[in-house]
């Protein structure tokens, strides 16, 4: 719902752009992004992530960090995160598998999203690899982005029935919304991706 109403807004304000008048659309669209962002983000104060913290890299960019327990073995988490082709499931964003490509341990996908922060569809293709000791390390090969850098780390915690997670995130893409407006949504919509990660993780050990 937060995602639609975002993208509904900025529909009917790029609708009515001009040269002129442009920059001005753009700043009321940022500032009205942010607003709904922070309500957003307020309503999402239940979430399930034991720590996330999301920051602006003074580069530019916005990194995430997090540590999520899953109650499930570390070998469900692994295969929700390597089932390449359905990735899309695991997020709320709307996206798409345009390609999936495993070679020598690289796995190669190319994905389209649609989000409301970046209108249109934009395209972002990775090289995933399979740490030693469990997780995966994804990183931007091409497409729409400046940087893509993702890493899951899991550790078998108690009697081996559940996970612990160590994630980071780095992302930087091309577009003029300001990185403190893409931190604030970036933060919501994380915190979406692992309940969702949660939920089929449950769902699998059931099984």
């Amino acid at each position: 719902m937060f995602a639609r109403f975002i993208s509904g807004c900025w529909t009917r304000l790029s609708g009515r752009r001009t040269g002129a008048a442009w920059p001005l659309l753009a700043l009321i669209a940022s500032e009205l992004l942010l607003s709904v962002a922070v309500i957003g983000a307020a309503v999402s104060g239940g979430a399930e992530t034991e720590r996330l913290e999301v920051a602006v890299e003074p580069q530019g960019g916005v990194r995430a960090t997090a540590q999520v327990l899953f109650p499930a073995t570390s070998a469900v988490i692994q295969s929700l995160l390597t089932d390449y082709q359905h990735w899309p499931e695991l997020f709320e964003v709307r996206m798409k598998v345009v390609q999936v490509l495993v070679r020598d341990g690289v796995a190669t996908v190319d994905l389209r999203i649609e989000h409301p922060l970046m209108p249109g569809e934009r395209k972002l293709v990775t090289a995933s690899t399979i740490l030693p000791n469990g997780g995966l390390v994804t990183d931007l090969t091409g497409g729409d982005f400046k940087r893509y850098h993702r890493v899951w780390k899991l550790q078998s915690i108690g009697e081996g029935t559940q996970t612990r997670a160590d994630f980071e995130l780095v992302v930087e893409p091309h577009t003029f919304v300001p990185d403190r407006i893409i931190a604030i949504v970036m933060r919501q919509e994380l915190e979406t991706h692992f309940r969702i990660v949660k939920q089929k993780a449950l769902e699998q050990a059931k099984r």
